[in-house]
């Protein structure tokens, strides 16, 4: 959540001059190996991220607990599906909005899918947390390369893949 001030609580907060300096130092780092993760693609690719909860540990560390909100401003139901048996099929694309302590903000799309779920209840619910989470990384990504924008960068990407290193949490 954002710090807002106590005597007047739609006023936001600057950054002071040594936060200010910190994060032009700390922004375009380019993210440590062990904060990467990587999966399975499309094809024999393999796809480069940030796990959900490293990504806002992060973001925490940078701007502290209470520097930095998120906030969902759209859902969209792209597509609801239910076969013969009853099963639920369901993709959701939703709008997350970061705004920093100081009023700037970054909002990006994220999306989210269930397959073969057996309520509605649990098929949006898995939908909307994977678009949440997806969306969340993609906006906090417009910060900085240390917050994921290098995982875009194939060559950097490639990097990774050749070091081998211990997970760390934050």
């Amino acid at each position: 959540m954002s710090r807002l001030s106590q005597t007047n609580p739609t006023k936001l907060i600057d950054f002071t001059p040594e936060e200010k300096a910190r994060l032009s130092v700390d922004l375009p780092k380019y993210l440590r190996p062990e904060f990467a993760s990587t999966r399975a693609g499309p094809g024999r690719s393999t796809l480069t991220y940030i796990e959900g909860w490293r990504i806002k540990n992060l973001a925490n560390k940078l701007f502290g607990f209470d520097g930095w909100s998120s906030a969902i401003t759209d859902v969209t139901v792209d597509f609801l599906d239910i076969d013969h048996e009853g099963r639920i099929s369901l993709g959701v694309s939703i709008m997350v909005r970061v705004t920093l302590k100081d009023g700037t903000f970054h909002e990006d799309i994220g999306y989210g899918s269930s397959e073969n779920q057996k309520s509605k209840a649990s098929s949006f619910e898995k939908a909307k947390k994977e678009a949440t989470t997806d969306a969340l990384k993609r906006a906090l990504t417009s910060f900085g390369n240390v917050l994921g924008t290098c995982l875009y960068d194939k060559n950097f990407c490639k990097y990774l893949s050749m070091q081998k290193v211990d997970k760390v949490n934050i």
